[in-house]
């Protein structure tokens, strides 16, 4: 579980971690917006190592302790208005280095799991990088399009403003955020995001990167057409309770890719809370191993 690195092409180098087998498939794990993959909490990468998986979770670009791509990030208003300039890159060179870590790993092709804007990397890496996946979860994400699957009101003072710089301040801001976007039915992990975020600071913290990120994301604008050629099986997952991306964006990739079957958790909002993880946990895993026996001859069973 050492952390190391590997440089997956254009000049950008990663940091990753893996849990499990070597003997076992592979399975790439990616975060969302701003987090570092830290977010996927080492005690839930355990459990999916335990259900027969090679786990590796890793920093995207501009996150943690990867390449950071620096460069002017966009303005408030260039986000509004969803006009970028300059546009330093685009979910479609997330997804690039994704590839690049599976290729310079040789685990390609793996079963890919991604969760909001690592969701939408996921969808991206699975349209245009089919040979790398074998089956795609798509977690609390959407397809781009403007009227699906967007924040409630309340929480564009998080997208538009910046993190604090000071460390004690960043995390109170981070657990503030949680507290807002996190899920409503389930009981939130309050401590385990206090405790996160302090690692995540301590490991690299660059306040312009999350907003870079979310250039790229308004950069790649309206995904659903590309989510179309999408021939990995796949499943959506949604919270019920999501404030950040609201469940007509879960809704709206189901629909989008060929085949994908929609599992709506009860009471989860834009987070991975303790108390979702068995269903969490079992709906990715049976996924992909019914990917796999489907691949090997077997029918595709469904869950």
């Amino acid at each position: 579980m050492a952390e190391q690195f590997c440089d997956v092409g254009g000049a950008v180098r990663l940091s990753y971690e893996t849990f499990g087998s070597e003997a076992d498939p592979p399975m790439l794990l990616i975060m969302g917006l701003g987090m570092q993959m830290l977010g996927w909490p080492d005690e839930f990468c355990s459990q999916l190592a335990e259900r027969g998986f090679l786990v590796v979770r890793f920093d995207n670009r501009d996150v943690g302790r990867s390449t950071r791509i620096y460069g002017r990030p966009p303005t408030p208003g260039q986000l509004l208005r969803r006009r970028i300039r300059p546009v330093l890159y685009t979910l479609s060179d997330m997804a690039a280095d994704a590839a690049g870590l599976l290729r310079e790993l040789g685990l390609a092709p793996a079963h890919i799991v991604g969760v909001s804007m690592g969701g939408m990397i996921a969808q991206t890496l699975a349209a245009q990088h089919p040979d790398t996946v074998r089956s795609l979860v798509s977690v609390m994400s959407n397809t781009g399009h403007r009227w699906k699957g967007q924040p409630a009101f309340g929480i564009y003072r998080y997208l538009l403003g910046q993190a604090p710089e000071d460390r004690d301040r960043y995390v109170e801001y981070m657990a503030e955020l949680f507290a807002a976007i996190g899920s409503q039915g389930l009981p939130q992990d309050t401590e385990r995001v206090r405790d996160a975020m302090a690692r995540s600071y301590d490991r690299g913290h660059d306040p312009a990167g999350p907003k870079r990120q979310l250039g790229a994301i308004i950069a790649s604008g309206d995904r659903t057409g590309e989510l179309r050629r999408i021939v990995a099986p796949t499943l959506v997952i949604h919270g019920s309770k999501d404030r950040m991306v609201a469940l007509s964006g879960g809704k709206a990739t189901a629909k989008a890719i060929p085949g994908a079957r929609l599992m709506v958790i009860e009471g989860m909002g834009h987070d991975l809370p303790e108390a979702a993880w068995p269903q969490l946990v079992t709906a990715i895993a049976d996924h992909a191993h019914a990917a796999d026996a489907a691949a090997a001859g077997a029918p595709l069973s469904t869950p």
